[in-house]
């Protein structure tokens, strides 16, 4: 999944294009810009993971009922990179991805949601091309999935722009977890759904 997977002419159709912009800005987080949990919320509504992202975002993260939940997004990636046919050229690739969830899973239970996020981009990159192969990394790769289905186009869209999330940081270059925690649940949600 190349990092400017959408083609330039590509722009989101219009039902999603406002939850989508507002979670991540066109020009990009500006300063003083101020993401919050109502926008998270909007998007996952879009993704179709509404009611279940409400229900964990309400948890605290170390809750029984979250660490459960991560156990279920762990078991369901395991099984989706395990269970996708690929040429034998790529039966490597799974095995590497395979070997990057337990430290992002380490980095989750950590609490450095900064580095989670960062894992996560690359986790997705890796399932893109496992899915899609070559595709994954064209120019119009967006463009590709939403023409296949809308909330998967919405969701590789998102998993696109989480590197983005560098740039969002308060006056002291501090992260908020808080927001960090949503954008995130965002992703571990559409796949423990998937």
């Amino acid at each position: 999944m190349s990092r400017g997977n959408s083609s330039t002419n590509f722009i989101l159709p219009g039902e999603y294009r406002k939850a989508a912009e507002r979670l991540f800005p066109r020009g990009g987080f500006s300063r003083g810009y101020k993401l919050d949990t109502k926008t998270t919320t909007v998007f996952a509504k879009s993704l179709g993971i509404g009611i279940e992202y409400q229900r964990l975002l309400a948890l605290d993260i170390n809750s029984e009922l979250l660490r459960t939940f991560l156990e279920h997004f762990q078991n369901n990636l395991d099984l989706l990179i395990q269970k996708t046919w690929v040429e034998k050229s790529d039966e490597r690739r799974k095995g590497k991805l395979q070997d990057k969830i337990p430290p992002f899973m380490a980095s989750i239970e950590q609490g450095d949601l900064q580095k989670a996020i960062e894992e996560f981009a690359s986790i997705l990159e890796g399932l893109a091309h496992l899915f899609f192969g070559v595709q994954s990394c064209a120019d119009d790769f967006t463009e590709y999935t939403f023409r296949i289905d809308a909330q998967m186009g919405l969701f590789w869209w998102y998993g696109s722009k989480l590197p983005l999330l560098k740039d969002l940081t308060d006056k002291n270059g501090m992260y908020d977890n808080k927001i960090l925690w949503a954008v995130l649940l965002l992703g571990l949600c559409y796949l423990t759904n998937f």
